[in-house]
């Protein structure tokens, strides 16, 4: 083999090398998990001190939220796809009241070997939050591991990406989890996957 034929292959395993790397937070994702877990740590301070913590009073009985391991394969790259002739769309609210947004994208994606789709929507509301997304999702855990009312996942904008990553270690739940003085929105009915997603918050009450 020639040696610029061993050059090039060479470059091209270590570029493949470093995206690896950086996708997966270092060669075991142990830096990623590190950061997970610290990520975790400063979410239950200010669950047990700050000053807008939804525990309100009882803060002080505040033991520490419940998680699953994290697991990289939760971690997924999904294929964005565009919603033609976008549509208002209304959901309900843990109060018995509605909540519109716009409707965004679906991000496709395969887990356990199924194939899966979630439905992303935009943030209308006049506040600093408009024009950002919102992803709620409930799955085969809900009321069992998981908080029945479904659980959510920030997602980032950005204008023209064909992906989305949807780190589903990151998957925390609405505030009325925690006390009924909350509003939250359900999920779509296109975002209840038959699957287990067995990764980030669990139930806070047993």
């Amino acid at each position: 083999m020639k040696t610029k034929n061993i050059l090039i292959i060479g470059i091209v395993a270590l570029i493949a090398t470093i995206l690896f790397y950086s996708f997966n937070g270092g060669s075991s994702g142990q830096d990623y998990i590190e950061n997970l877990n610290k990520e975790r740590q400063a979410k239950d301070e200010f669950m047990k001190s700050g000053e807008d913590s939804p525990f309100g009073e009882e803060k002080k009985n505040f033991k520490g939220l419940n998680y699953y391991s994290p697991d990289l394969k939760y971690r997924i790259s999904a294929k964005l796809i565009p919603v033609e002739n976008k549509k208002m769309v209304v959901l309900p609210t843990s109060d018995g009241k509605e909540k519109k947004y716009l409707e965004y994208a679906f991000a496709e994606f395969e887990l356990n070997d199924m194939l899966c789709k979630l439905l992303i929507l935009e943030i209308v509301d006049n506040n600093e939050y408009r024009g950002t997304l919102f992803l709620a999702f409930a799955d085969a855990t809900s009321s069992n591991e998981t908080y029945g009312a479904g659980r959510y996942l920030e997602l980032k904008k950005i204008p023209g990406a064909t992906s989305i990553t949807l780190d589903f270690n990151e998957a925390y739940n609405p505030y009325c989890a925690y006390s009924d003085n909350f509003s939250c929105p359900f999920p779509p009915r296109e975002n209840i996957l038959k699957i287990a997603v067995r990764a980030g918050e669990k139930k806070y009450h047993d």
